[in-house]
């Protein structure tokens, strides 16, 4: 699925720098299986699932005492939602959701398994970050202060209705985006990602029958849940607490707290995250889905690699996140950067706590950004709008036995940097510089990774949002390690240079440079 979505797509943010997910679900909705792509995505898609199975399941009132409900998915549907407050993450990953069917049994089957109507056996899934959905400014990750200001919201919808293309709101959603052309061939590319996917699923299930299939994804489910629980198990008993800070919500100058209480119970543990600030004016509010897959996302690293990614990680693991925080916000507010940023620092904290049960396994601090840039203007040259989105790379934290990585993208993204030659082929945008920066990585026993500096000139007047952090805050360093230096945003005018804040948005003028210096990792260690 993933190998066709990056092949079909047009953007460079999913063609280059694979920003996208794919999964496979059972048929309850719970995710069996998702590949190597978005850690942001892990704990939140089975979400967006059992949104569009509960939007699509009908309840006659007639039959509300009897319990009867009737699926209105049939085969051939698509499903197609963004809303963050039904199971999406932030506005510009939009989720694409096929039920499975299968018209016949293997003919080792009886007569009387035999059947006519289609079986639902689960469901494939895809979510991408499409680099503009509409909103008050190019790229769709505004600094907003509602998430109306963000761009289009799209609840559970066909997007395919038995195989029919749904016109109506495939017109409705190209009407409210600034690239249409892109967004058509990013949204066709998922189309494709599905039914790749589902054509696979229904040959295992022709090949092994459905009996077969259903015993292999519940124990998938099962071994994830046994092996998560052996994790725990290793771990000492005890409640660990950590907090850090974002830097501010883009609107009020004031850190904004995360704080976190583990707490390990024999195979079981409690995530707490009560002590953390309330939702903020700003768009760095996390929905519950985000704060649940960096909860997935950090357990999961400790199981190491050979266990599958799915439902099953979850089971032991309370998660308790108040209603209208900034990790478990409520609508209206907006949610941009929560996806991005606000995932971060939780993983931060998470780890933190961690580190005090299971020192010799976790890093310090990576640089806890991901330096979100768009731009976006008018292309003169081919008479098109044009919306450029990226994430950019930093340095990862030292380990207990290594140091950290440079110039890598970190924790809850796991995308590329966009390659030179596709942003200035499909953009008027030209790069002077993308090289190491040195000196950023905290110094230790062993040191943190390098973080990047990445200079884009605007060949043509366009508007810029930064939506960053680690900006004032540093990334920590662990055991007498030194923390990462934070990052700068830099705007270049006419030989002048002037410091940009972490979130905001201004206008380039045709020749203005863009620096971005991205924070380095901590250090682990004391120097000796």
């Amino acid at each position: 699925m993933g190998v066709v979505l990056k092949k079909a797509s047009y953007s460079p943010n999913i063609k280059e720098r694979r920003d996208y997910s794919c999964a496979i679900f059972d048929a309850r909705g719970n995710m069996v299986a998702q590949a190597a792509h978005i850690p942001v995505h892990l704990g939140s898609m089975p979400l967006s699932v059992k949104a569009a199975i509960d939007s699509f399941t009908l309840q006659r009132e007639s039959d509300i005492d009897n319990h009867n409900q009737e699926n209105d998915l049939k085969p051939g549907d698509v499903i197609i939602l963004n809303d963050p407050y039904q199971g999406g993450t932030h506005l510009p990953d939009i989720t694409l959701v096929t039920p499975v069917y299968v018209d016949e049994l293997p003919s080792n089957y009886s007569a009387s398994d035999k059947t006519t109507s289609p079986i639902l056996i689960g469901f494939v899934a895809s979510r991408a970050h499409h680099a503009d959905v509409g909103g008050m400014t190019p790229g769709s990750m505004p600094i907003a202060t509602e998430i109306y200001q963000e761009g289009l919201i799209i609840p559970p919808l066909k997007l395919f209705d038995q195989g029919q293309l749904n016109r109506a709101a495939w017109d409705m959603i190209l009407a409210n985006v600034r690239t249409p052309l892109e967004r058509s061939g990013d949204l066709m590319a998922q189309v494709a990602a599905n039914r790749r996917g589902a054509s696979r699923f229904q040959d295992l299930a022709k090949r092994n029958g459905i009996e077969v299939i259903s015993f292999y994804m519940n124990a998938l489910l099962e071994y994830t849940e046994r092996m998560t629980r052996r994790l725990l198990e290793e771990l000492p008993d005890g409640s660990y607490r950590f907090e850090d800070y974002l830097d501010d919500d883009g609107i009020d100058s004031k850190p904004v707290l995360i704080s976190v209480t583990i707490i390990i119970d024999g195979d079981k543990a409690i995530v707490d995250f009560s002590d953390s600030a309330e939702q903020q004016k700003g768009s760095i509010n996390a929905v519950f889905a985000i704060t649940l897959s960096a909860v997935y996302y950090v357990f999961r690293c400790l199981l190491g690699l050979d266990v599958p990614n799915n439902s099953g990680g979850l089971v032991p693991i309370q998660v308790i996140a108040p209603s209208g925080s900034i990790v478990n916000a409520v609508s209206p507010a907006p949610v941009a950067g929560g996806n991005v940023e606000t995932s971060q620092r939780i993983v931060d904290v998470l780890l933190g706590a961690l580190s005090q049960a299971y020192p010799e396994r976790i890093p310090a601090a990576s640089q806890g950004t991901m330096n979100n840039v768009t731009i976006g203007g008018w292309d003169a040259s081919k008479k098109v709008s044009f919306t450029y989105y990226e994430t950019i790379g930093g340095g990862l934290g030292a380990l207990s036995c290594a140091n950290g990585l440079s110039a890598h993208h970190s924790h809850m993204t796991n995308t590329l940097n966009t390659p030179v030659e596709a942003l200035e082929y499909a953009y008027p945008l030209r790069v002077l510089r993308y090289e190491i920066r040195k000196g950023s990585g905290g110094r230790g026993k062993f040191f943190g990774g390098e973080g990047i500096i990445r200079e884009i000139e605007a060949l043509v007047e366009s508007q810029v949002t930064l939506l960053t952090d680690r900006r004032r805050l540093s990334p920590y360093g662990l055991f007498g390690g030194s923390p990462g230096a934070s990052g700068e945003n830099i705007l270049i005018r006419g030989g002048i240079s002037q410091s940009l804040p972490s979130k905001g948005t201004t206008i380039l003028l045709k020749g203005d440079k863009l620096v971005i210096k991205t924070p380095g990792g901590g250090g682990y260690g004391e120097e000796g």
